[in-house]
């Protein structure tokens, strides 16, 4: 399995707000998550920003519909990958979520549509991850064989991989491989509020339960110091997964 990476969440009100903090930690962030919040109010304009300084754009807007719908969505997002100027040093978008509630038609029209426009395009295809289970969602008896099911799911449609709390990361990356790719929000350091998130975990524990990409945005956004915040997190990624490469526990 390749090293975790941090993915920070842009969960702003403004372009101003999300401007200052990118310039900020640009040197530090390589990969920036954009939701419903910063693309209902900005669209493809916070992408293309992102992608004009060289970030890695994460777009997060969990589509769920009818297949041809969402196959047109894809499409769509796909070519936000082509830049606006030939002259421009423009990143291709990175990856992209579906929901994977949305069933397996709709799950195999996403992940054709990103392969196919992204050919007829000339671009790198976005990765697509299937959204299992929100970790807003308080856990039951059943949350992980339902998390387990969605994500053989979305293996068997085509995709990269899923979306998952900490709590699943482990059972997933056992059942289904190391080159199957596991994002894993909720990400919070030891000492960070919980927020309206409920199914959490430190950056250590998600690393040892098999996640690749990490996802954080309040606890480094909220921080007196946003760019320490970071850093801080970056040191904790990169020393557990040396820890984890050289054996020890």
């Amino acid at each position: 399995m390749s090293k975790a990476q941090l993915i920070l969440a842009l969960d702003l009100e403004t372009f101003e707000e999300a401007r200052l903090l990118i310039d900020a930690l640009a040197d530090a962030v390589e990969i920036f998550k954009v939701g419903s919040q910063m693309f209902t109010a900005y669209g493809p304009f916070i992408t293309r920003y992102l992608q004009s300084k060289g970030k890695k754009v994460f777009l997060d807007l969990k589509f769920h519909d009818i297949p041809n719908t969402v196959a047109s969505a894809v499409k769509s997002v796909v070519g936000l990958s082509v830049s606006p100027t030939k002259d421009l040093d423009f990143a291709p978008l990175f990856m992209l979520t579906v929901h994977t509630a949305g069933g397996k038609e709709m799950l195999e029209a996403a992940a054709k549509a990103a392969q196919t426009q992204a050919k007829a395009l000339g671009v790198a295809r976005p990765l697509i991850v299937g959204v299992t289970v929100l970790t807003s969602d308080v856990q039951d008896a059943g949350t992980q064989e339902r998390v387990l099911q969605r994500a053989r799911l979305a293996r068997e449609s085509g995709l990269d991989g899923v979306v998952a709390s900490v709590e699943e990361a482990a059972l997933i990356r056992r059942e289904l491989g190391q080159d199957f790719l596991i994002v894993t929000p909720g990400i919070r350091p030891a000492d960070a509020s919980l927020n309206d998130q409920k199914r959490v975990a430190t950056p250590q524990a998600a690393i040892l339960q098999g996640s690749n990409f990490l996802v954080v945005g309040r606890p480094i956004i909220q921080a007196a110091s946003p760019r320490e915040a970071a850093i801080k997190i970056l040191e904790d990624i990169k020393i557990t997964c040396h820890s984890r490469e050289s054996g020890n526990p």
